[in-house]
């Protein structure tokens, strides 16, 4: 696995961002509420994308969904396995999220992509299509902005969407659009969120694996 700059970033501040967001009592009741709304039509197994430390993992666990946990940085998945033992943690990467075409139910990409180069992400939208069955949904959290640009993350730089921009990606990678949350909290940066769900006809395997 080659230098990535983002994942070296993440590794050497595992410990760090576990301790201060890896909490799901941390995060935003709004959020909460829509993660819980989506992942009660699931039915099959469900892949966080991105997991992070794993406590969004688990909140699906916890709601009754055959959820595993996939990231990048292998601190992540090891701070998430030992903290969830009865939850699946693995090294994966968005470009190849390690599961057979068509075999997972729901892809919970949770503020997970906005580090992603923005010419790489229809390319991962189209690695979720491949994962989904026909009719398997999709939900991505991300910051909102008028443009694609970036600003300086606490971590490595980040990118904001808008969201017509980032749904036509989706609509492109074979998805159809079902619900947009945007919210803006006091002196925050606008969050959004859209919920997709996979058509009967995709675009997988149009892409090489990375």
């Amino acid at each position: 696995m080659g230098r990535d700059p983002v994942r070296d970033a993440y590794a050497a501040r595992a410990l760090e961002y576990q301790a201060a967001l890896g909490r799901i009592d941390a995060t935003h009741p709004a959020d909460r509420s829509l993660v819980a709304s989506w992942a009660a039509g699931l039915t099959g197994p469900v892949i966080d994308a991105g997991c992070g430390p794993g406590h969004w993992t688990k909140y699906l666990s916890d709601l009754g969904a055959h959820a595993e946990g996939v990231d990048t940085v292998p601190e992540f998945v090891a701070l998430a396995g030992a903290r969830f033992p009865d939850v699946a943690f693995s090294e994966g990467t968005f470009f190849s999220l390690g599961v057979s075409d068509g075999s997972v139910a729901g892809v919970l990409a949770w503020y997970s992509l906005i580090h992603l180069d923005p010419a790489d992400v229809p390319v991962v939208f189209e690695e979720f299509a491949r994962c989904l069955r026909p009719g398997g949904h999709l939900l991505v959290g991300f910051f909102e902005g008028a443009a694609v640009e970036t600003f300086p993350h606490a971590v490595a730089p980040a990118y904001t969407w808008p969201v017509d921009e980032l749904a036509g990606h989706l609509l492109a990678a074979g998805f159809t659009v079902r619900e947009v949350q945007s919210r803006t909290d006091p002196g925050q940066r606008p969050h959004a969120a859209i919920a997709a769900q996979r058509l009967q006809s995709s675009v997988m395997g149009r892409h090489p694996g990375r």
